[in-house]
């Protein structure tokens, strides 16, 4: 099945019903599924840059940046899946991998098809649900990968958006 449409999926992409940069998750993770997509973004030919406290530095292991103190420095990891589309991954806790992608970066047919094949590699690579929602709203996904059906999925009506 082919991804979702432009015209029917709009409204999750619109940045004033969903915020500029909606969350998007996978849940019930561990250290090894961090490294998991550590190694898929070193392998995938995807542009990427790790940052310490603001500095630009190697990526380190799953493990070494998840045990880091709890007052170390923030970190992040910036992922381009395609040229001037970004993913800011920021790993805190081994339990959630969380990241949040630019919704002005993802119009038109093109940024559907770009962030659901994103979704999909993360998802496919766990072997877990993918999940996007409003910035700030965890409750309330509108889409994402579904492993159990192998293809992004909507996870809610794009009508409804309007309302929450």
């Amino acid at each position: 099945m082919p991804d979702p449409l432009w015209d029917d999926v709009r409204n999750f992409f619109d940045p004033d019903l969903m915020g500029a940069l909606p969350d998007v998750s996978v849940t019930g993770t561990s250290v090894e599924d961090w490294q998991a997509v550590f190694d898929l973004v070193r392998s995938s030919g995807w542009a990427w840059e790790y940052t310490e406290g603001g500095v630009t530095g190697p990526l380190p292991s799953a493990v070494e940046l998840l045990t880091r103190p709890a007052d170390a420095e923030t970190v992040d990891l910036r992922v381009w899946p395609a040229p001037g589309v970004l993913a800011i991954f920021c790993p805190t806790v081994a339990e959630e991998i969380d990241f949040d992608v630019n919704l002005r970066e993802l119009q038109g047919q093109e940024g559907v098809d770009v962030l659901c094949r994103f979704l999909a590699v993360v998802g496919r690579r766990l072997g877990k649900p993918v999940v996007m929602t409003p910035e700030g709203d965890y409750g309330n996904p509108v889409l994402g990968f579904d492993p159990t059906v192998d293809r992004v999925v909507l996870m809610m009506d794009p009508q409804v958006i309007r309302l929450i």
